[in-house]
């Protein structure tokens, strides 16, 4: 979870064309996208879809490692790059996708049209490196819609509603781009293309017998996402439960099924126990003393700090935060001028699944799998559908195949 408000609610200007049923986004990552020969497999799908009668809005990644190869190159000329700045050059990659995806599709006789993050009308807080979306405005998606073309829209930006600067939304963004766009388009499906063919019941390169998940709902694919599943970043599920998106995650490299997410109904309440087991190999843990709650996570928040897990026995807070947000935090935390220290050298291990709420003994299990491979878990946090185990990073490939094998998940 994030220590900020999640993303406002997607809204369509009141003047735009009426929410069409056959409208589709798609969303293509960075390795969809990562050279030209996959460019014009991507743009292929894209005419395909249209050619099936659906109205087609694509949101692209950057190709394979153009953003971290333009934020090498950014550090290569500034110790600590302007945000501002950063956000001009690191922000050219999707539109270098979509540039070139049109390219593609023009080629084979249908119309498109590339759009920045701003020309699609994405409107930011103006958050550099970690903005919100606030709004969209999609009279120009419509109009091009109307005029049967393919809209590609480059994610993972848009543009502030008051200095009118160019923002990136950070990890995750694209994904976060495309659900609220499905949102404001009212698009039936926001369909998520990716390397792997769904979502699995753990790492398939850890766990060779995990098996791919047919459905999920947006709160088991939230407590993924949040423990380490990195098919989907956890904005964009928070976006597409709030607003009802229905997603499907599937592969670009072929027409299979993929895994469904979509609100829980009753056919769902009779899932397996636990859908998977998820995890992070590094996740710092923090111990503060001498700080409210309330003082100590406003002080978080204001740094754009995504705290996780929140532990508080006494005067003592204990919390988690992705490994990037480091800086951030240790920032936060010496102007509040409190007392704190971290650890670098634990990772996460959570179960996850919709069939916690109505089972008892899942907890017990759990932690007799874990005492039976010999593995310590100094901190543990739990919710309705998770629990989540925080353990030493060199036995979390352990802990993953002894919990896998020990909930009969393949």
């Amino acid at each position: 979870m994030t220590t900020t408000d999640y993303e406002a609610v997607p809204a369509v200007e009141a003047d735009a064309a009426a929410p069409h049923l056959d409208t589709v986004v798609m969303k293509f990552g960075g390795t969809s996208v990562a050279d030209p020969d996959k460019l014009k497999s991507v743009a292929r799908r894209l005419v395909a879809a249209r050619e099936s009668g659906s109205r087609v809005v694509a949101v692209l990644s950057a190709m394979g490692s153009t953003t971290d190869d333009l934020l090498d190159l950014a550090r290569r000329v500034s110790d600590r790059p302007e945000p501002r700045e950063l956000d001009m050059l690191i922000s050219v990659g999707e539109r270098i996708s979509c540039a070139l995806a049109a390219m593609a599709i023009h080629d084979l006789g249908h119309e498109a049209i590339s759009l920045t993050g701003s020309q699609a009308g994405i409107v930011t807080d103006r958050v550099h490196g970690k903005a919100k979306i606030v709004d969209v405005r999609a009279r120009r998606i419509h109009e091009a819609l109307d005029h049967d073309r393919i809209v590609l829209v480059a994610g993972f930006q848009g543009v502030s509603a008051d200095s009118l600067d160019v923002t990136t939304l950070g990890r995750g963004g694209s994904d976060t781009t495309a659900v609220a766009l499905a949102a404001a388009l009212g698009a039936h499906v926001c369909e998520v293309y990716t390397d792997v063919d769904g979502v699995y019941s753990a790492d398939p390169r850890l766990v060779p017998t995990a098996r791919k998940l047919d459905v999920l709902s947006y709160e088991e694919m939230l407590e993924m996402a949040s423990s380490g599943a990195r098919v989907m970043a956890t904005r964009s599920i928070e976006v597409a439960r709030s607003q009802n998106v229905r997603l499907h995650v599937r592969s670009t490299f072929s027409d299979a099924e993929g895994t469904w997410i979509r609100e829980e109904d009753g056919t769902m309440l009779e899932k397996a126990l636990i859908s998977g087991v998820m995890h992070q190999r590094e996740e710092t843990v923090y111990r503060v003393e001498g700080a409210t709650p309330a003082r100590l996570f406003d002080a978080l928040a204001t740094a754009s700090v995504n705290v996780d897990t929140i532990v508080r026995t006494g005067a003592e807070v204990v919390f988690s935060a992705p490994v990037e947000d480091r800086a951030d935090a240790a920032r936060a935390l010496d102007a509040l001028g409190v007392e704190w220290s971290a650890r670098d050298d634990l990772g996460k291990v959570a179960l996850v699944g919709a069939g916690m709420k109505s089972h008892p003994g899942v907890a017990a299990k759990t932690f007799a799998t874990l005492e039976a491979a010999g593995i310590e878990a100094p901190v543990v946090s739990t919710s309705p559908i998770k629990i989540a185990c925080h353990i030493p990073t060199a036995d979390v490939g352990r802990a993953v195949q002894a919990l896998h094998e020990a909930f009969e998940l393949e």
